[in-house]
């Protein structure tokens, strides 16, 4: 990854690392402690625990011990992160961008517009956490996105509240697919997991439901659009087809690069 070797050694010593990490346990867990996303099944669960393990061999039950993530999945949930964080600093760029003229045009909008750029500020950091946390590369492209965001909410506010809204609309529902999207894989995932008789790891489980509160919440801002014109832009068509396409090939490309 991205660290030096002495700098992630003293964030682990100052508490700042967790002792596991899904994207790349094998840098700090020992090779019997690789993962967290999964226990081994309960036939194995008692060969596998240490037979001096404290606390849980008193009690007589074995320390979960968690199921290694092939290279797919982690190539999978590093590229994730990386998009989503990309796709978040764009919606705030976005509204920031849209609400000086918007608002200044249409004053009853500023609740709204400080409303949904709160939320998109809130989701961006935390994909910075987490980012940082599973020490995932961020895309190269943020430069890119930074100008393209920032000019596309300056133009379609200048070009009236419809065309804003519009805007939302197509990117809103874009992000809602994505987010789906990755939802889905994640419960595919845990599924193939708990037929081979694997539980879950909490931290995954805690990913889910992050997404999803993240995908509801932009599902919101799409119901906002809706609800101010969105569909009154003109040419309403040709203006939410470019973006929607803009944003998949955005999507795409944050995700190799």
């Amino acid at each position: 990854m991205f660290s030096s070797k002495s700098l992630l050694r003293s964030l682990r010593q100052s508490g700042q690392l967790p002792v596991h990490d899904f994207l790349a346990p094998a840098l700090f867990a020992p090779t019997s402690r690789r993962c967290i996303s999964t226990t081994t099944p309960k036939s194995n669960a008692s060969a596998a625990a240490p037979s001096n393990q404290e606390g849980s061999a008193a009690a007589g039950t074995p320390k979960p011990k968690r199921k290694p993530l092939t290279k797919e999945q982690r190539d999978f949930l590093s590229s994730a992160l990386r998009v989503n964080q990309a796709g978040e600093l764009a919606a705030t760029l976005i509204y920031t961008a849209q609400k000086p003229p918007l608002v200044n045009a249409h004053p009853h909008l500023r609740p709204l517009m400080s409303h949904m750029y709160e939320q998109e500020a809130g989701h961006l950091r935390t994909f910075n956490v987490l980012i940082a946390k599973h020490r995932v590369r961020p895309t190269a492209l943020y430069p890119v996105w930074s100008v393209l965001a920032s000019g596309l909410g300056w133009g379609t506010a200048v070009l009236g509240r419809e065309a804003a809204m519009a805007c939302t609309e197509a990117v809103e529902t874009e992000i809602g697919t994505h987010y789906n999207s990755q939802i889905r894989s994640l419960l595919e995932m845990f599924e193939g997991w708990e037929a081979e008789g694997y539980e879950v790891g909490p931290e995954f489980r805690d990913l889910v439901g992050t997404l999803r509160r993240i995908r509801d919440e932009e599902l919101e801002h799409l119901d906002h659009a809706l609800e101010n014109d969105a569909k009154q832009a003109k040419p309403y068509w040709l203006l939410t087809s470019v973006i929607k396409a803009g944003c998949r090939g955005a999507i795409w490309a944050s995700e190799k690069v």
